[in-house]
């Protein structure tokens, strides 16, 4: 989608965090939180900490938004994805039907029904958040 920052700049052109943001449709403050949470997502820094994202990053940042927001996986759940992709997140099932395959064909992500891997993440948040409940009782 090409928007009117991006119109006149070809495909390999590197992104300002505001051209990405606004392609993607996600916050400048989310895209720098990603940055923290997934390694393989790398822009150039220039001076003044000034990001340029390749379009290879930008690739990344789509499939990332993709599964989070439209497949409903877990910041847990990319990483893993990621790590068991060698780094290349999978095709959400969004864009997977809109390359030319229905979702319901495309084979579970990880080797494992999409239910199971939800199932997973699920149980381990509410670990977390209980953990997280437990400490703040003992601090009130």
């Amino acid at each position: 989608m090409a928007t009117s920052r991006t119109a006149g700049k070809s495909a390999a052109a590197f992104r300002t965090i505001s051209e990405v943001s606004e392609e993607l449709d996600i916050p400048q403050h989310v895209l720098r939180f990603w940055e923290t949470k997934f390694a393989q997502v790398r822009p150039l820094k220039r001076g003044g900490g000034r990001r340029y994202y390749r379009p290879e990053d930008v690739e990344l940042l789509r499939r990332i938004r993709g599964l989070l927001y439209n497949d409903g996986y877990t910041i847990k759940g990319v990483q893993k994805l990621l790590r068991e992709h060698s780094g290349r997140a999978p095709l959400p099932s969004d864009e997977a039907a809109e390359a030319g395959e229905g979702a319901s064909e495309a084979p579970p992500l990880g080797g494992k029904p999409a239910q199971a891997g939800q199932d997973q993440d699920l149980k381990s948040l509410i670990r977390e958040l209980e953990t997280l409940r437990d400490m703040l009782q003992r601090h009130t």
